[in-house]
């Protein structure tokens, strides 16, 4: 009985030992694994970069002192802040809707107002 050789998945170079081995090296498997990941990796780092993003310029609008301020979306906008993306939402007894990035939140006023809030869990 004859048997090809098998092929490196990621080289195709023929892969020695083994019957069942798919690469021939260490970093020909690692290469071959992290181009598969590479997709769903960047998926995820792109989101969380802009969630933190968008917590700090939440941060950098209501400051060290105050726990509630008030701002307009223009203010947001020119700061680049993703309305997309958001940890959770809350809603409060009066049925408000607060969009939470981590601890910092807001909630939508009337012309363009936003009420930026921080969250002391």
């Amino acid at each position: 009985m004859v048997t090809t050789p098998q092929q490196c998945l990621s080289c195709q170079k023929p892969v020695k030992g083994r019957v069942d081995k798919k690469f021939c090296d260490d970093y020909c498997r690692n290469n071959y694994n992290n181009t598969l990941k590479g997709t769903t990796n960047n998926t995820i780092r792109n989101i969380n970069n802009a969630l933190r993003k968008n917590r700090r310029i939440l941060e950098e609008v209501i400051g060290n002192d105050d726990s509630i301020k008030k701002i307009h979306i223009d203010k947001l906008q020119q700061k680049q802040y993703n309305f997309k993306y958001l940890t959770h939402q809350y809603t409060n007894n009066k049925g408000n809707i607060y969009y939470f990035c981590y601890e910092y939140g807001y909630l939508q006023l009337d012309n363009g107002w936003y009420l930026i809030v921080k969250r002391n869990d």
